[in-house]
């Protein structure tokens, strides 16, 4: 009752503060945006949306989410290569062959072959030309592809690199390669990025008119014996031909020795090679005079092991009487000749006494002197 009585002693000016009018005043003051503002939508997105799923499969690419392949930096893209490469030729259907120039063993030569040794000599840098002949002309594109591996075992697993002191002298981009083709601008120097190693291609030319083989000048750009480098372990240069996808048509290897004098070095190891073959000969022809030795052992041990058989005494069963007498009568005839073998020894042994040269006449036993 007393709200009640308050509420009705208020003067009419004042209201409450949330009656309806306060409310309506407060709504109109709010200021409302237009339609036009609202963005609306595309007509891309509206055709989008309008679409059937006939019209999405039809024209949606399936390549619009592939991620694209990363480009490496380097010269060009090598193809796949294996772990420990082959070194083992294969002429292939092109009959693919390596040929060197004959320069001998001479002291002033930069660069000479050994055809015994199946190995290269040359200097540091110099090039060396290696003549390519083929049956026929491989595909177009084809390439040329020279890569350095160690020839033991145990360092086949390493890549063939120049040294540090060499390196630092060189200002190419492709100073740590040990291979370079020298007279050609369009090689390509590459580092695969699985196994990091090094190799060079350039692109099969045909033979000129009037000749059938391709030379190819190769270069290496480090000694043999570099420290930090080769470290005096060999190498062998493997050579193939390749399509541009990198399918292998022919392979050719053959050893390399980067020194100061090819002409010395390759003489003195002809020289050596030569003598391990001849001592190799001495030796089975030893083996074989010896031979007759074991002969002669084995036949003493033969004999003594018969002379034993003799001794034996064998048991035979015979079937009928008849045949009982002709075996006894042949063993009869056996034991006799046997004994008499026996009585003939012992007197050829009792009369075999050394004679003097000169004198007397030596006795024999039941003989009697001339002065008796």
């Amino acid at each position: 009752m007393m709200e009640e009585q308050s509420s009705t002693n208020l003067p009419l000016s004042q209201s409450l503060p949330l009656s309806q009018d306060s409310f309506r005043q407060l709504w109109e003051t709010v200021v409302t945006p237009s339609i036009a503002i609202f963005p609306t939508m595309t007509e891309g997105i509206q055709d989008i949306l309008l679409m059937g799923d006939h019209v999405l499969t039809n024209g949606f690419d399936e390549e619009l989410f592939e991620i694209p392949p990363e480009v490496s930096t380097t010269d060009g893209v090598t193809p796949p290569a294996s772990t420990v490469p082959v070194t083992t030729d294969y002429p292939g259907e092109f009959e693919f062959q390596l040929r060197f120039q004959k320069s001998g063993t001479a002291k002033s030569v930069t660069s000479t072959y050994s055809e015994l040794l199946n190995k290269l000599y040359c200097q540091l840098a110099k090039t060396s030309p290696i003549e390519v002949l083929v049956s026929k002309e491989p595909p177009q594109g084809a390439v040329l592809r020279a890569t350095a591996v160690y020839k033991k075992t145990e360092h086949v697993a390493d890549v063939v690199r120049r040294c540090p002191h060499h390196q630092n002298e060189d200002v190419a981009e492709h100073r740590s390669h040990l291979i370079r083709v020298e007279g050609s601008q369009r090689a390509q120097y590459f580092e695969d990025p699985h196994t990091k190693r090094q190799s060079v291609t350039v692109p099969y030319e045909p033979p000129q008119l009037g000749s059938e083989i391709t030379t190819i000048l190769l270069s290496f750009m480090c000694n043999s014996s570099c420290m930090g480098g080769m470290n005096r372990r060999p190498i062998l240069t493997i050579l193939t031909l390749e399509t541009p996808e990198g399918l292998v048509l022919g392979r050719r290897c053959f050893e390399v020795r980067v020194c100061a004098c090819p002409g010395r070095d390759r003489k003195t190891e002809e020289e050596n090679k030569n003598k391990m073959q001849i001592g190799t000969k001495q030796t089975k022809k030893r083996k074989s005079a010896q031979t007759p030795d074991t002969t002669s052992l084995k036949k003493s041990k033969s004999a003594s092991s018969a002379e034993d058989d003799d001794k034996e005494v064998y048991v035979l069963h015979v079937h009928g009487r008849k045949n009982y007498e002709m075996l006894k009568e042949i063993n009869d005839a056996l034991e006799l000749r046997d004994k008499a073998n026996k009585t003939k020894s012992t007197v050829s042994v009792k009369h075999e006494f050394p004679l003097p040269s000169c004198g007397k006449r030596v006795l024999q036993r039941g003989e009697r002197s001339d002065s008796d």
